[in-house]
């Protein structure tokens, strides 16, 4: 499964705002966002500019690198997850094919009789 680094970002924002005690109105008008699409980011439905991200951590009162730090640890605790569950399904022992209903492989096929003139 792919994380996507806006539903990263938006928790980062939203637990900012928070921590803050403030409502998406007070951050929306400080920042000059509408409050629709402030929540829409923070819901990770929309993709942030720049500009606007740039925008919604003035409001907050923090550096953008600290919002993207936050975001990129996350990222990386993330991609460990994943790759603990990629190795276990690598290293689990194999199911054998009796366990599964599946009998012996043949050799050969078999000769299917040639019905033609019958």
């Amino acid at each position: 499964m792919m994380v996507l680094l806006r539903h990263l970002l938006g928790d980062v924002l939203r637990r900012l705002r928070q921590r803050q005690g403030r409502t998406l109105r007070e951050v929306s008008a400080d920042a000059r966002v509408s409050l629709g699409y402030l929540s829409e980011v923070e819901r990770g439905q929309k993709e942030a500019s720049s500009e606007l991200l740039s925008s919604i951590c003035g409001a907050l009162g923090v550096p953008l690198s600290q919002v993207l730090r936050e975001v990129s640890d996350q990222l990386a605790l993330v991609e460990l997850q994943e790759a603990a569950l990629l190795e276990d399904a690598v290293t689990t022992d194999p199911v054998p094919a009796q366990d599964l209903g599946i009998g012996p492989v043949p050799d050969r096929v078999p000769q299917v009789p040639d019905m033609v003139g019958v």
